[in-house]
């Protein structure tokens, strides 16, 4: 958890010694914007955040742990990365968990409409985090990334609920594969 009071009190700190003579590095405006955002995150109790480096805001982690739906006690962790350009650009989001999903493909990238052409400045981080919780209550096959899971949920969600529980156990997450295995 970051400690936002430990955060403002070194910015205090950096303030006093610049204004006495020592040199200061200034804050990006993605780095001023991002502490922003993070300050007001408010994040459901399905979602964390972990920071690999604490001096690093620009690079950070979302956990999520859905509590009802086909992904209901899975763990997905998305790497967020922060460009120069934020809030101009939306950060880059991947997942970093093997998933069965419409909206998510074999290699992670998401399928988001505000992280691509519908994004605005003044959306913010929480904007990201409750918009990819939805994706796992309710996946879009209307617009797949993956679309073997997108026609196999619309064809047969049965199925396709099996082919999640097997890929959040470990399994494989390829459609074609769980084809040739139920041969």
């Amino acid at each position: 958890m970051i400690k936002l009071f430990s955060l403002k009190q070194q910015k205090k700190d950096e303030e006093g010694s610049a204004r006495a003579g020592g040199s200061q590095k200034k804050a990006s405006a993605a780095q001023l914007r991002i502490t922003k955002d993070l300050n007001e995150l408010n994040l459901p109790k399905t979602c964390n955040t972990e920071f690999p480096d604490p001096d690093d805001l620009l690079n950070f982690k979302l956990i999520i742990c859905p509590d009802e739906g086909f992904y209901r006690g899975g763990r997905f962790v998305f790497s967020f990365k922060v460009g120069p350009n934020y809030p101009h650009e939306p950060p880059k989001v991947k997942c970093e968990t093997a998933v069965y999903h419409p909206n998510i493909d074999l290699e992670g990238n998401v399928c988001l409409n505000i992280l691509r052409e519908d994004w605005k400045p003044v959306l913010t981080v929480n904007s990201i985090v409750y918009g990819l919780q939805y994706l796992f209550l309710e996946p879009n096959p209307e617009d797949p990334l993956n679309k073997e899971a997108a026609d196999e949920l619309q064809s047969n969600r049965r199925l396709f609920e099996q082919h999640v529980q097997r890929a959040m156990r470990g399994g494989y997450v390829g459609a074609s594969y769980f084809e040739r295995c139920l041969k």
